[in-house]
């Protein structure tokens, strides 16, 4: 990086709450020498958040497989082969008992979600007794369906539904590699009902598809541009699955995946654009070491999803967590942190 570069990145990195990043400015942030981003990403951090504390969630699938996307990620794509069988939605009472097994294991949100292109109205009485139920456990819900309408919308505000997950999944520029059934404005519209009607958004998307630092700075840009920005900002590796179309590529092109060090820069490039958001490391951590683990945490990811198992795809699980946050000195977060304006 040149001399002005760094300074511009340097004004960039106070942990002020901006939403008119420029694309020069965030690829800036990822060329930085690691220690100084990390370091940067750490100090936004705890300027945000308490330090130390990390979220812990669990997702559940409620409806599996059969879904007519063809995402070049998703083993639930029923235009993929993947030999996943598609199920009906769960029943009501079996997603509470999960919730309840999740809440006895210490997660703090129960997340669910349904192989959809978008919920049909019929399932909509199952899906809002779900958020109810969870609610009256005392665990903040997320839901992830797909696309919604308004009226769906509504009806999952008017439940008490605390967040709802729609990624945009990659830079606006990469995005047809990687679906062409839905459109990059169709998720933006889903974001648009989710806010209007009251919901806070949950929003990410998935790294090591094949992309260049470039379509990672995009994809953080197009993030860090939304006004508020996303409550919760999950950052996946690509886990690739055989018969998926991404996943093939990577299996047989190695080469290709993701290096550990460049995920880790994505995590506090996120950090530092939207400091307030709970930033998550997500989908991947099964095969990450604890010192990928580690340095995600330093550069400012402060909530994971816990369990064995994510949608269809394995997690590290709650011993291997509870071993690894012992031997960070890390703390499951407590209680719901202070709210601050997005000034």
């Amino acid at each position: 990086m040149t001399d002005t570069a760094i300074a511009t990145a340097e004004t960039n990195a106070s942990g002020t709450i901006r939403h008119d990043w420029t694309h020069q400015e965030v690829t800036e942030l990822f060329e930085l020498p690691f220690d100084e981003l990390v370091f940067r990403a750490a100090t936004v951090h705890r300027q945000h958040h308490r330090a130390g504390e990390v979220q812990l969630s669990r997702l559940l699938s409620i409806k599996t497989g059969g879904c007519a996307e063809d995402c070049g990620y998703c083993s639930q794509s029923s235009n993929n082969p993947t030999g996943l069988k598609a199920e009906k939605l769960m029943a009501v009472e079996q997603v509470l008992a999960e919730a309840a097994a999740a809440k006895a294991a210490g997660s703090q949100r129960f997340c669910m979600g349904a192989a959809w292109r978008n919920p049909k109205d019929r399932d909509m009485d199952s899906i809002v007794a779900m958020v109810e139920g969870v609610k009256a456990m005392g665990l903040e819900s997320c839901m992830t369906l797909g696309m919604l309408s308004g009226e769906q919308a509504d009806q999952l505000a008017a439940a008490g539904l605390d967040y709802y997950n729609h990624n945009i999944d990659t830079s606006p520029e990469y995005y047809d590699k990687v679906i062409t059934t839905r459109s990059y404005q169709d998720r933006l519209d889903t974001l648009d009902q989710v806010r209007r009607a009251g919901i806070s958004v949950c929003c990410g998307g998935i790294v090591g598809m094949g992309e260049q630092t470039t379509d990672r700075a995009g994809l953080v840009l197009a993030l860090a541009t939304m006004n508020p920005h996303p409550e919760s900002v999950p950052v996946n590796e690509l886990v690739p699955v055989r018969g998926t179309p991404l996943g093939d590529m990577l299996m047989d092109i190695p080469d290709l995946m993701i290096d550990p060090i460049e995920f880790v820069r994505t995590i506090a490039v996120a950090r530092i654009t939207m400091p307030q958001s709970m930033v998550r490391l997500s989908a991947g951590r099964e095969a990450m070491s604890d010192s990928t683990q580690a340095l995600c945490f330093l550069a400012g990811a402060n909530s994971i999803f816990t369990g064995d198992m994510l949608l269809t795809t394995a997690n590290p699980g709650d011993n291997k967590d509870a071993a690894l946050f012992a031997k960070l000195g890390l703390r499951p977060l407590t209680g719901p942190e202070p709210m601050r304006s997005q000034r």
